[in-house]
């Protein structure tokens, strides 16, 4: 989306206009649908917003909800097996119980999600089915899953609202998916702002504190004296690891290797018949060096398929990955950093964490 760079929200301008009330358009992630809905924090929706997304954005309007809302409202899943691609979480369709004539008028919907989305709403106030669709945001937002629903319900608590929002897929005339630049045109048109998820994810990871040190203790190995600190992310509950050797905190530049956990070349050298894995290279080039970080961090997903198949040294993280690995060399009091990596690249946002990269060295067969 760099192209459109210069016609895209920040996420401050983003906050400012949904904590005004006003209409969004969210991109979500261009490995996902990049898909366009137009957002609004509930406790703002009128019936005009609901006909406006009705009449120009095409796409069901739906009720995005925080878990504890769901929760609070015992609203139960549509389906109690949920096979959609992307893991939209529908919850039961809903109706207010008081205020509304057949449900499905603009007034009507508006009614039903101001009764849903208030601060003392009750499970009796709303009865099922209905005509509005709840959609339950997972806990931790965009960093665990980079969907509208998601992206919309960060959007109202970040900007002080209830968590919640009422979205709605932007469609063109001819029954298509509208695309980022039909998005644009479409926010041109009507004075909408434009903001993506991905901005919003790298917002987050440099503005919130997302990481905590569990613990730390010595542990000596055949390269030397480290260190072990354990993290924990706030977000997922993964777990990651700093081995540390030496001084890192006298203020130059320091040797890091930036690890993804892979347990069986980690663990059994697969991929390496010639040599140490490139963690047993890391931590001997560190051991050379007198002092360095290797960062080890955990995910959920274990390789164990396609194992005949090594993973690239190019291949690279996830940003969130990547931004909670900054966050944690950022809690080392680290500033300036060598990267341990055959594959220079771009670390977007990276001086928003204040760190630098100085410089990337090799290990052979990484």
């Amino acid at each position: 989306m760099s192209e459109y760079g210069e016609k895209l929200a920040s996420v401050e301008e983003a906050l400012a206009d949904i904590g005004a009330g006003k209409l969004l358009i969210l991109v979500d992630d261009e490995d996902r649908e990049n898909e366009g809905d137009l957002v609004i924090a509930a406790e703002y929706i009128t019936p005009e917003a609901v006909n406006f997304m009705a009449t120009h954005g095409r796409g069901l309007i739906c009720l995005a909800l925080s878990s504890d809302i769901v929760e609070n409202l015992r609203l139960s899943p549509m389906v109690q097996s949920n096979k959609a691609p992307l893991g939209t979480a529908f919850t039961v369709s809903v109706d207010a119980r008081d205020g509304i004539g057949s449900g499905l008028s603009a007034a009507d919907r508006a009614h039903t999600i101001k009764v849903a989305s208030s601060r003392g709403a009750r499970p009796s106030d709303l009865i099922s089915p209905g005509h509005m669709f709840p959609l339950r945001a997972r806990d931790g937002g965009v960093l665990v899953r980079s969907g509208q629903t998601e992206g919309s319900v960060d959007m109202a608590r970040m900007a002080g609202c209830t968590h919640a929002a009422v979205i709605c897929e932007i469609m063109k005339e001819d029954g298509s998916m509208a695309r980022l630049p039909d998005l644009l045109e479409f926010g041109a048109e009507h004075g909408i702002r434009v903001a993506t998820v991905a901005d919003l994810i790298e917002y987050r990871l440099q503005n919130e504190n997302l990481v905590e040190e569990v613990t730390a203790a010595d542990l000596p190995t055949t390269y030397g004296d480290f260190q072990i600190r354990l993290f924990r992310s706030v977000v997922d509950k993964l777990n990651h690891v700093v081995l540390q050797l030496g001084d890192i905190a006298g203020g130059g530049s320091t040797l890091v290797r930036v690890h993804r956990a892979d347990l069986v070349d980690d663990t059994f050298g697969a991929f390496q018949p010639e040599g140490d894995s490139v963690l047993m290279q890391a931590m001997n080039r560190i051991r050379q060096e007198g002092q360095g970080v290797l960062l080890y961090l955990g995910h959920e997903d274990d390789r164990w398929e396609g194992m005949e198949t090594p993973k690239s040294e190019g291949d690279t993280p996830p940003f969130r990955a990547f931004g909670i690995g900054a966050q944690i060399l950022r809690s080392l009091e680290l500033r300036r950093i060598r990267v341990l990596s055959s594959s220079p690249r771009t670390f977007r946002g990276l001086r928003g964490f204040g760190l630098e990269i100085e410089s990337f060295e090799s290990l052979s067969g990484s």
